[in-house]
């Protein structure tokens, strides 16, 4: 059974820094794109950052390009999102998932196959 546990989400003051992780099991996750995804209060999910299998691809959205970076180690099955320079606008409980797609695909929520539960990350001001 595959699962995605995010950890590392808390409360952060503006200006701070945190790092995400999510842990991928049940299956090798090496072939696919990973990508961060986050949903704020009353807002719809919305995509935030993703990298290729190889991590020679990533996209960023333009409200978080310069501040986050994402990685993976296909060793560990994990993807990271290294949050810096956080405002309270980024507040949002913040998803992990896995696709199947390649290119300008992975910034498409549909496009991703398996998804975890979620971790809150809030940033006071």
């Amino acid at each position: 059974q595959v699962q995605l546990v995010e950890s590392g989400g808390g409360l952060v003051q503006a200006g701070g820094s945190l790092r995400l992780s999510c842990a991928a099991s049940g299956r090798t996750f090496s072939n696919y794109a990973m990508g961060w995804f986050r949903q704020a209060p009353a807002k719809e999910r919305e995509f935030v950052a993703a990298i290729n299998w190889s991590g020679g691809r990533i996209y960023y959205a333009d409200s978080v390009k310069g501040r986050f970076t994402i990685s993976r180690d296909n060793a560990k099955n994990t993807v990271y999102l290294q949050m810096n320079s956080l405002k309270p606008e980024d507040t949002a409980v913040y998803y992990c998932a896995v696709s199947q797609f390649s290119g300008s695909y992975i910034k498409v929520q549909e496009k991703y196959d398996y998804w975890g539960q979620g971790t809150q990350v809030t940033v006071s001001s």
